[in-house]
């Protein structure tokens, strides 16, 4: 079972054995530039800034990269499984090819950046496979797109590896890395440039005005000329981009014992498994993605993607498990730039769909133009896309689903009242209680198991121990303290 601080080193093999340095205390004040959020987004437009002679400040609820940006599979490639022939189903092609370049600019800043800061990372294969007969559509459709935006694809009809393949898309010299390492390059390099890093450093309100000013949980406060929201999902409502986001979780597996694969590889079909390996031969596999605190029993779907793993390649030796959160869009495109009413002093960078590395830089090279007058040309196809229906309609569709998880709830909770009697038998087993004032219980610990968000019903992860929320994705430690999400504020406890 994975651990539930996702505060620093966990399951990841990324962090194992590394130590975190030790940060002086980040007194408030004024900046020109505050970025809120230390994952790749956030060091990067952070470290851009810097470099411009920018005064700039970064704050991170716990660690930088504690959350997907240390925790992904360390992909940064161009073919992103069948992304690109959704994005043509849902945007008209200038707008793909934007989101295209943004991406190869991406790719090109890292590999950069590994090359000159000693980060570990490989150039491989870039490979989107068709794992049965009815897969192979979709892979061509990948093909086909792909060819279209300007990405020199391959076909192959089948590969060295011990599972079907139908026919597979390749793309050659992408890029493999350690996202770790990546991490800790890039804040050693902002601060050198100047920037500072405060870390334990939640923030939970912006005062608007001409300058925002932003407050943490202990009560700093930090104002400056540029705001920057650099978090998985904006912690502020003001932009409703909680409705508009579908927060994913999804789980890998490290180990030891396989042979090398051909390239970083995906599958195209619905039930997704996403395959690399990587120095020292380790196997890393990934898939069983959900949304989050919906679709019964993590540890089942674990298992799951841990039997197909270990049936595929016989004799492995499981090192790690873990997993990560992530955010999709409405319509395939990532949200960057100016928050709804924010004056133009704050920007926003969210909705990667599990493809933050290169997003992630795109965006930062975004949000660093638009704030020092030279955004990329590439940039104002994405500002100013105009959806089709298909993708309007896909935000109708997460709100409808988000409320029918919310009715269901508070019809269990009217039909199926708990007595205390009942909870307190419950030990550590963490079932949400179904009265109208849920009480969740994990290791002795009681809590209030309501989102402190928009008050969802929590729900019990039982391979982090944590509890998540179902409507809009936030979660939290067993004892209630904030992991991620739009929620700022900790769980009540029970009583």
């Amino acid at each position: 079972m994975m651990s539930a601080d996702e505060q620093g080193s966990t399951g990841s093999m990324y962090w194992d054995g590394t130590a975190a340095p030790t940060r002086p205390h980040v007194d408030g004040g004024v900046s020109d530039v505050v970025v809120v959020g230390g994952g790749i987004s956030g060091l990067c437009t952070a470290l851009l800034l810097a470099r411009a002679g920018r005064q700039v400040v970064l704050l991170e609820a716990a660690r930088v990269g504690a959350l997907a940006s240390g925790r992904n599979t360390g992909k940064v490639s161009l073919l992103q499984g069948t992304k690109l022939s959704r994005l043509l189903n849902h945007h008209p092609q200038a707008v793909a090819a934007a989101y295209v370049e943004g991406n190869r600019e991406g790719v090109a800043w890292l590999a950069r950046f590994c090359e000159d800061h000693g980060v570990t990372h490989e150039r491989r294969d870039a490979v989107t496979f068709a794992a049965t007969a009815d897969e192979v559509g979709r892979a061509e459709s990948e093909r086909r797109a792909a060819l279209e935006l300007g990405v020199p694809v391959t076909w192959r009809e089948s590969l060295d590896v011990p599972f079907e393949v139908h026919g597979a898309v390749v793309l050659a010299d992408q890029l493999q890395l350690d996202p770790a390492a990546l991490v800790a390059a890039l804040a050693a390099e902002l601060e050198r440039h100047g920037g500072r890093i405060a870390e334990d450093s939640r923030v939970v309100d912006v005062s608007w005005g001409r300058d925002p000013e932003v407050r943490t949980a202990d009560g700093r406060a930090f104002g400056s000329r540029h705001l920057v929201l650099a978090t998985g999902t904006p912690i502020l409502d003001r932009g409703l981009y909680f409705a508009k986001l579908e927060p994913r979780r999804s789980y890998l597996l490290a180990y030891r014992g396989a042979d090398e694969l051909p390239g970083m590889m995906l599958s195209a079909g619905s039930t997704t498994y996403s395959l690399r390996d990587a120095p020292g031969g380790t196997l890393l596999v990934g898939g069983a993605g959900h949304v989050v605190g919906r679709g019964g029993s993590e540890l089942a779907r674990l298992d799951e993607l841990r039997s197909w793993a270990e049936t595929t390649f016989p004799g492995i030796v499981e090192t790690h498990a873990w997993s990560a959160q992530d955010y999709a869009s409405h319509d395939g495109i990532p949200y960057v730039g100016g928050f709804p009413r924010g004056c133009g002093r704050v920007q926003v960078a969210t909705g990667y769909d599990k493809w933050g590395l290169s997003n992630g830089v795109g965006a930062a090279l975004r949000i660093a133009g638009r704030i020092l007058g030279s955004r990329p040309s590439w940039a104002r196809p994405l500002e100013r896309r105009i959806t089709r229906p298909a993708a309007a309609a896909s935000v109708v569709r997460r709100n409808v689903e988000t409320g029918a998880v919310a009715t269901a709830a508070l019809a269990r909770a009217v039909a199926h009242p708990v007595s205390p009697a009942e909870e307190s038998d419950r030990g550590d087993v963490g079932r949400v209680g179904c009265d109208p004032r849920p009480v969740g219980v994990a290791d002795g610990r009681a809590v209030r198991a309501v989102c402190t968000h928009l008050g969802g019903t929590l729900r019990w992860n039982d391979v982090e121990g944590s509890w998540d929320c179902p409507l809009h994705g936030s979660r939290f430690t067993e004892d209630g303290e904030v992991i991620e999400g739009p929620a700022v504020n900790p769980l009540s406890p029970a009583g």
